[in-house]
């Protein structure tokens, strides 16, 4: 059972694993924390996918069937401005999206299952690393995790702020969108400012440009399709009386459809082409596909529900899909499952957003998630 000291217990070993921060690729001790506590509850460990991944494996009863549950460890390369005592030790490093939160619920969940059992066939509990723009998970997918550690299905869990405490929330199909990113070169004529007439105005043409391109969710994308294209960097020049000879622009487009997402970089090409071209420019554009939708599927959606409405007395089954991006996405692509969020609180509580140097994971809600991944094993692998 999950008692106050346990949930004391699990407070620690959070607030250790907030208070040193590793980022992308570099998470050497929290792999270590993790694989460390699952050797000491008796579970299989193996390292070394994606370079800092860890996968516990357990197994009980005769049943060959097998699952996998998945916590992200990496943190974000940014300066926390909290002061409370587990604040991080680690300048420009912070767990500032619950990444802490989520490795402490699995390990919770790890433990329970192996001393008190509860089903038949095998749990992998997939500790992975650099979720935060490192695509840690689809290194893991490419380096075999699901042929290494077959599962019928797989599932997340991601703490989201402003929600009740506790509360679950997630929907069948897109739930998270596919994220990309832009750059385009635009080539002029440098000059003096005081000239302009002797020069191809590069800053010019990436002005039209950067509003020109709004255009293709507002004019070109169908209002039922949920798109997304952000210009969030503009550079171009180095001092105030002369026409640079480029501008940079730089940016995040999002979208859930791959048809969507096709098109919109047919309009990005025709748009930064035809823009620079009536400013007597250039433009090249160098798009570059991230992390696809994050896509769950109905079944598996449909069971996690009812799983935590088991724990939780609300649940939203069919929450609007967000244009934020998930790497899980991309061990939903290679095995059915669904990846759920739970409330991290409201106000003080838990309601700063993630990825703010404020923000910090709700310890109440701890115990919370530790059930809902012992309830969904135990749902998902009965016995008898």
């Amino acid at each position: 059972m999950l008692d106050e000291t346990f949930h004391s217990e699990l407070t620690a070993w959070r607030r250790d694993i907030h208070q040193h921060p590793e980022t992308a690729f570099q998470e050497v001790r929290t792999a270590e924390l993790a694989a460390n506590r699952l050797a000491s509850f008796g579970i299989a460990v193996d390292r070394g996918l994606a370079g800092t991944g860890v996968v516990g494996t357990l197994k009980r009863g005769s049943s060959t069937r097998a699952i996998a549950l998945r916590a992200d460890m990496d943190a974000l390369p940014m300066q926390e401005l909290n002061r409370f005592s587990h604040r991080s030790v680690n300048d420009g490093k912070m767990h500032a999206c619950g990444h802490d939160g989520h490795v402490t619920m699995l390990l919770g969940a790890a433990r329970m299952l192996a001393s008190e059992g509860g089903f038949d066939g095998t749990v992998h509990f997939i500790f992975q690393p650099a979720e935060e723009g490192g695509g840690g998970g689809r290194k893991m997918v490419e380096e075999g995790l699901f042929q290494k550690f077959p599962v019928e299905s797989v599932y997340g869990l991601h703490n989201m702020p402003g929600f009740p405490a506790g509360q679950f929330a997630t929907r069948p199909g897109p739930v998270m969108a596919a994220a990309d990113e832009f750059n385009i070169l635009v080539h002029g004529t440098g000059g003096h400012a005081a000239f302009p007439h002797k020069a191809t105005d590069s800053i010019l043409a990436g002005a039209q440009l950067v509003t020109a391109l709004q255009s293709i969710v507002s004019r070109s994308t169908d209002p039922l399709d949920n798109a997304v294209v952000s210009v969030t960097m503009f550079h171009g020049g180095e001092v105030n009386n002369v026409i640079p000879d480029h501008a940079k622009l730089s940016g995040s487009v999002r979208t859930f459809k791959r048809e969507v997402q096709d098109r919109i970089i047919a309009d990005m090409e025709r748009i930064a082409s035809r823009t620079a071209e009536a400013f007597n420019t250039t433009a090249e554009l160098d798009y570059r596909r991230g992390y696809p939708p994050t896509v769950n599927t109905g079944r598996e959606t449909e069971f996690a529900c009812a799983v935590a409405r088991q724990i939780s007395g609300s649940v939203i089954p069919d929450m609007p899909p967000m244009m934020g991006a998930e790497d899980f996405s991309f061990m939903l692509q290679a095995r059915p499952g669904c990846f759920m969020f739970i409330g991290n609180g409201e106000g003080e509580a838990g309601g700063c957003m993630v990825h703010n140097p404020n923000y910090d994971f709700n310890d109440a809600i701890l115990p919370i998630g530790v059930r809902y991944w012992v309830e969904l094993t135990r749902a998902a692998l009965p016995t008898g």
